[in-house]
């Protein structure tokens, strides 16, 4: 299986409810990394696993709708705790709708996998792995 992985990040704020939270159910603001996989176990006729421009510019523009936001005031996550494991699910869905969608590149179409990891730290982090 081949892998290619960008890295970007995003800045956000955020509360949430539940005891389970401690003081995190107060608002407070985290800085992501997030590195993106793409796999596929045959490279393309390029010699490559994705374009990595592509795939980068890609993964900031997913990434941009939620910089510097409150996600709190983000109507689509109404009642959603949005934890770094849901994050990391979301920002995957919004990858696979772009290699869905041909944003990047005809070559992505070839890609059978997405693994989104956001490190919330140099000691805490969590990821999510699709299938496309």
């Amino acid at each position: 299986m081949f892998t290619l992985t960008v890295r970007s990040h995003f800045m956000i704020a955020h509360s949430f409810e539940g005891e389970v939270f401690g003081p995190a159910q107060r608002l407070h603001g985290a800085t992501y990394v997030v590195d993106a996989t793409f796999r596929r176990p045959e490279l393309d006729a390029e010699g490559l696993v994705v374009d990595i421009g592509l795939a980068s510019q890609e993964l900031e523009a997913t990434l941009d709708p939620l910089n510097y936001r409150n996600l709190d005031e983000v109507s689509e996550f109404t009642g959603q705790n949005t934890t770094t494991e849901f994050l990391a699910r979301e920002i995957f869905r919004r990858l696979a709708e772009s290699v869905k969608a041909g944003r990047l590149g005809e070559g992505a179409r070839g890609l059978t996998g997405i693994t989104v990891t956001l490190r919330e730290s140099h000691i805490a982090w969590a990821s999510y792995e699709g299938a496309l």
